[in-house]
């Protein structure tokens, strides 16, 4: 799947959702609960009342404006077209017997779990900081997309839990590498609770937040340059202005469930969500 003699932001190009290649999997395998997030109620293996019989979403344009914002803060990591045209060879899990929808919907995610860990490895090697352990994360790579090409037996036997243990140890010495030249405190707040905290203009250059609770937090020009920011919860928080240049483990779907500006500076591996335009 990677090559890496190739730019790592094509590589992880390659790790986005591509609707028109998946069979809607996501609008289906997945539950959802009437919430802030979801209009309605859904149950796990039930197709969403939006998704269209091209598997495509009647209300893609609209999602926010209808109650649907957990759908848009969502990406499989390229999961949907590698579990439709990969692991079950283009077969449409509407047009099949019910036993292979159910594989389907079970695998999903487990390969969507590997996927975003493939995203997380790629950015990692990408840093010439981690260079002293680049060789222990190729081979990690390698396992990975190894394992993303299994069967749906074996994909569905799969302890996703202890390889991404593993693979979480290789992650942990990268952060250490790359925020050690990182001039600032390399403030350690992983797991911190800082929901609603303010933290306006705050000095967050290097720091390890790893998994903080930043729901609804003001960051309004914060300086995050080189923050590990993997697990971070970003719901509603403002990043108006703030500078994360540099941030790493940082993926559009935590970009997208934040608030931000046309001043909001980002690394290359994300874009500028197209929500944020309408709130500055």
């Amino acid at each position: 799947m990677l090559n890496g003699m190739r730019d790592h932001h094509a590589e992880q190009a390659e790790l986005r959702g591509d609707c028109a290649r998946c069979f809607g999997l996501c609008c289906v395998a997945l539950p959802f609960a009437a919430s802030a997030d979801f209009a309605v109620d859904k149950a796990a293996g039930t197709p969403c009342r939006n998704l269209q019989g091209d598997h495509r979403c009647g209300i893609h344009a609209r999602l926010r404006q209808k109650g649907f914002t957990g759908c848009t803060v969502y990406d499989c990591f390229g999961a949907g077209q590698q579990v439709s045209q990969i692991t079950f060879g283009g077969q449409d899990w509407r047009t099949g017997p019910p036993e292979r929808a159910r594989r389907m919907f079970d695998v999903f995610p487990v390969v969507r779990q590997l996927h975003e860990l493939l995203w997380y490895l790629t950015e990692a090697l990408a840093l010439p900081a981690a260079r002293p352990v680049h060789t222990e994360l190729r081979k990690a790579l390698a396992k990975t997309e190894e394992l993303t090409g299994g069967t749906p037996e074996e994909l569905a036997g799969l302890d996703v839990a202890a390889h991404r243990q593993e693979v979480n140890v290789l992650l942990l010495k990268t952060s250490e590498l790359a925020r050690a030249g990182t001039k600032g405190r390399r403030k350690d707040r992983r797991g911190a609770d800082l929901m609603g905290a303010r933290l306006k203009g705050a000095d967050l250059r290097g720091a390890s937040l790893r998994g903080a609770y930043l729901i609804a937090a003001d960051l309004t020009g914060a300086d995050l340059r080189g923050a590990d920011l993997i697990g971070a919860d970003l719901r509603d928080a403002d990043l108006t202005d703030a500078d994360l240049t540099g941030a790493f483990f940082l993926t559009q779907p935590q970009l997208n469930a934040a608030r931000g500006s046309a001043g909001t500076r980002l690394p290359g591996s994300v874009t500028r969500p197209g929500h944020w335009t309408a709130q500055v």
